[in-house]
């Protein structure tokens, strides 16, 4: 196959004598360091085409916030579907890329072969996940809601839809989540990643996050894979809902997907650069003080401080 870029110019070449490094990069890249999926390669999903995908889904769930703000009655049905028509084919043909990924490294015998099925199930993801944007948006209302009611500086929802980073962190979850529920978790850990260089908020697809979730600033949030997060649960900046340890199987290798992070109960707040590690649960109603280390369950209606905790 010939590459889509011209050769170097050969002057060029031969200032840097670029011969043998061309060489050895090849070697590196094809024998000693290959780290292609199943040693093949794939179509990546592209970040800018995710990036594109969920404006186009902001919009349609938001039209006059994330769309046009000169949307009539009259129009913004049609701005809609056409914006879920054009989004929804780009998400399908993203999808099937991030299906490349699914099997497990080293595992090329289960890599199917058929593109036809490939796209299909892609297809297949891509039509559940248009149907669960209703409950998608539902969720984020109830988002945006607990933010204009928690926050004493928000003056409209516009505002908080605008110009809050938590709100823009938990939208992009939202989606990412709903599609690593799917089984499409590449292409969600991606969207999450752009997520976090847009906001400084960090959430894994996999955390499970439920209504009326307010992120307060926000800048330095962390919340692992396995974390569970109840209703009306307010977290500030730089909170970590971590993993303590990390188990691993009697060769020393990391085990995967085992629950690590924290259960955070219904009304839980907690403060600035507070630290939450481990399987441990927080009952419904406590808070949990700034810059508090906590590695151990608290029952409801608790009220952590740096006093009360203690390093384990």
């Amino acid at each position: 196959m010939h590459s889509i870029y011209p050769p170097a110019p050969l002057e060029d070449t031969v200032q840097w004598n670029l011969g043998p490094v061309i060489a050895a990069l090849r070697v590196s890249r094809e024998e000693k360091h290959k780290i292609r999926h199943n040693g093949r390669v794939r179509e990546l999903p592209s970040r800018e085409a995710l990036t594109t995908i969920v404006n186009g889904l902001s919009a349609a769930l938001f039209p006059t916030h994330y769309g046009r703000p000169n949307l009539t009655d009259e129009s913004i049905d049609y701005f809609v579907g056409d914006t879920l028509n054009t989004t929804l084919n780009r998400l399908s043909e993203q999808v099937r890329r991030g299906l490349l990924f699914s099997v497990p490294h080293g595992d090329a015998s289960a890599q199917t072969s058929d593109d036809a099925a490939l796209a299909a199930k892609a297809r297949e993801i891509t039509r559940e996940f248009a149907a669960s944007l209703p409950e998608i948006r539902a969720l984020l209302v109830s988002d945006v809601q607990a933010a204009y009611a928690g926050d004493p500086a928000a003056t409209s929802v516009a505002e908080i839809m605008l110009c809050y980073p938590g709100t823009i962190a938990i939208l992009y979850h939202r989606l990412a989540h709903q599609l690593h529920k799917l089984g499409s978790p590449f292409l969600a850990r991606l969207i999450a990643d752009i997520a976090h260089t847009l906001t400084g908020i960090d959430i894994h697809p996999g955390a499970q996050i439920g209504a009326s979730f307010f992120i307060d600033h926000g800048t330095g949030v962390v919340i692992g894979e396995t974390a569970i997060l109840g209703e009306r649960v307010r977290l500030y900046q730089a909170v970590t809902l971590g993993a303590k340890r990390f188990p691993a199987d009697e060769s020393g290798v990391l085990i995967k997907g085992t629950p690590r992070h924290p259960i955070v109960e219904d009304d839980v707040v907690i403060y600035a650069g507070a630290t939450v590690l481990g399987r441990i649960t927080i009952g419904a109603g406590s808070t949990v003080g700034g810059n508090v280390w906590l590695t151990q369950s608290v029952p409801a209606g608790s009220n952590v401080s740096q006093a009360h905790t203690r390093h384990d």
